[in-house]
């Protein structure tokens, strides 16, 4: 047989979104976001916005539910490289078949309603609030792990596969700390059954947290994924002990972002992924398996509307490949343009 190449060209991907804001009263508002990406042509939102008050609003359709911190600049205009960190990962980590992306794939668009509100507490301190209540993640037929291609494309997002909601929410705080820096931290959590018998669940937690001093902004983020499977499903290689068997897959990033110039941005980031529980008897991770990765990236403001990314990542196995190999090299360059 032969080895696998040992250099690849994955190729080029194209993202274009096209979104649509409405007021249509002092308090009531319409947004429709159609995108175009690796799942094809895709209704990324289409939601109503009723705001009562600060402290109130009320939202309704499908729309991304608020979790985490990185989901709320999940689009390419809002985050500086190319590729999301490893917890938030829907396509671009090498191996990402092996580990079935990472532990939250962003964006996450959901069907359900949502109430959300902001409260100050005088002029330095204020609360953000969420919870909702959404469709929830669907699973694969094996009942092994969640599909996020099912849950998320085609004619399956319309259609509960189990008519039981996925409830969860956000909950942050951000405190000003001077006139150019500020301190945010967060908290978000949301648990279902993924299965048509409503028997396996998924809970989904984390924790995030946002320093901005002056120019400088530090990000750091963990998630954890808790999720039940259904030993009769698939043959496994381990053998079950817990009639509620179970895995965990954790994800943790630290980001630094500094401009170096008004248009020259550098971005240095340390991720990783953590899965441990038993997997099918053809996976190539073992029971406890981890992947690690460092980026240095820039991100250059070319003109008005449209920058320039590039980033070259340093990523690290415990479980080798076909080839043995634990240690890889990879390169994105990419190019956003909003109007």
């Amino acid at each position: 047989l032969r080895r696998p190449a040992t250099t690849a060209f994955d190729g080029a991907t194209v993202e274009l979104a096209a979104k649509l804001s409405a007021d249509l009263s002092d308090h009531f508002s319409a947004n429709v976001k159609i995108c175009f990406g690796c799942h094809g042509f895709e209704n990324d939102m289409t939601y109503l916005d009723y705001r009562v008050a600060d402290e109130l609003n009320i939202r309704i359709g499908r729309f991304s539910p608020s979790f985490g911190a990185f989901n709320l600049r999940h689009d390419p205009a809002n985050h500086r490289l190319s590729d999301k960190p490893l917890p938030y990962d829907m396509g671009r980590m090498l191996r990402l078949r092996d580990w079935n992306l990472g532990v939250l794939p962003s964006p996450f668009p959901d069907n359900g309603i949502e109430l959300s509100g902001t409260h100050w507490f005088g002029d330095r301190a204020q609360l953000d609030y969420a919870a909702y209540g959404v469709s929830g993640f669907k699973g694969d037929y094996a009942g092994m792990d969640l599909d996020f291609v099912q849950s998320r494309s085609g004619s399956y997002y319309y259609v509960d596969n189990n008519g039981a909601p996925t409830f969860g929410g956000r909950l942050s705080l951000t405190i000003k700390l001077g006139q150019k820096s500020d301190l945010t931290l967060g908290g978000s959590g949301m648990a279902g059954t993924f299965d048509p018998n409503r028997e396996l669940w998924y809970v989904i937690f984390g924790a995030d947290m946002a320093l901005r001093i002056g120019r400088t902004t530090i990000r750091a983020e963990w998630l954890a994924r808790r999720q039940d499977f259904d030993p009769d499903g698939t043959a496994l290689r381990y053998a079950v002990t817990d009639d509620n068997a179970f895995f965990v897959k954790h994800g943790a990033y630290v980001e630094l972002e500094q401009p170096l110039t008004s248009r020259v941005d550098l971005i240095v980031r340390a991720d990783g992924l953590l899965r441990i529980g038993d997997v099918p008897v053809n996976s190539p991770l073992d029971k406890e398996s981890a992947a690690g990765r460092v980026t240095l990236g820039t991100s250059v403001l070319v003109e008005r509307h449209l920058r320039l990314k590039a980033s070259s990542e340093l990523w690290q196995f415990t479980d080798p490949d076909v080839r043995g190999v634990k240690t890889e090299v990879s390169f994105h360059l990419g190019a956003v343009g909003t109007f």
